[in-house]
């Protein structure tokens, strides 16, 4: 019997990352002298690429451009640390390991972020791997950060995706993998479900459940 892998999404799954993105946002619409979004909309911004955000809104490619770089200068001065892990998920990551599953961390957030993010939270230990998104435009997608977490492994082996957001569960299906939701992140009402989610769990203890009778049916 081949282990089974689990895949992560980061932000709003494992950790809650408003905060410093939304801090993030606030400053780099200020610097280029626009409009803050509101609460509602900064919560939006917290889980797809942000190139992808910022023209979904309209947003000229110069403009988004501008956009992006004055978030990095904030995010990666420091703001990527406002955050925190959720309740439960450590106990949560622990209990999927000493099942017997792989856990690795598969988000849109570039990996030279994702990386000392999840080594300060503590996630590192915890997981097998993580993988995160290219810096570059037009390389940030979901679908290619979980088709490089798959590169390599047993074309066998049974697979799912934990996360928050649409784009976690498109983001899985573009590489055959099913996709548990969870209702504690970012998404809207609704959101999750009509993207496809095999199920949508509640809480860290649900989720492991869920998991379990599925992985190992």
């Amino acid at each position: 019997m081949t282990q089974p892998l689990l895949l992560l999404d980061l932000d709003g799954t494992l950790a809650d990352s408003y905060p410093g993105i939304a801090s993030s946002i606030v400053h780099a619409f200020t610097a280029a002298g626009l409009t803050v979004p509101t609460p509602g909309e900064l919560r939006g911004f917290v889980g797809p690429p942000l190139h992808d955000a910022l023209r979904a809104r309209g947003f000229s490619a110069a403009l988004t451009d501008e956009l992006v770089e004055n978030y990095r200068d904030a995010y990666g001065g420091g703001n990527m640390f406002e955050n925190s892990v959720f309740d439960g998920i450590p106990d949560a990551l622990r209990a999927l390991r000493d099942s017997g599953a792989a856990l690795v961390v598969a988000t849109s957030k570039p990996e030279v972020y994702a990386l000392p993010i999840c080594e300060r939270l503590g996630i590192a230990p915890l997981v097998d791997g993580i993988f995160g998104a290219s810096l570059e435009a037009g390389k940030a997608g979901k679908a290619a950060v979980i088709e490089r977490a798959l590169t390599g492994r047993d074309a066998a082996e049974r697979r799912l995706m934990i996360g928050d957001r649409e784009h976690d569960v498109t983001g899985a299906r573009a590489n055959g993998v099913d996709c548990i939701g969870v209702a504690w992140g970012y998404a809207e009402p609704g959101e999750l479900e009509a993207a496809g989610a095999v199920e949508v769990v509640d809480d860290p203890r649900a989720l492991v459940a869920a998991v379990t009778a599925r992985l190992w049916l």
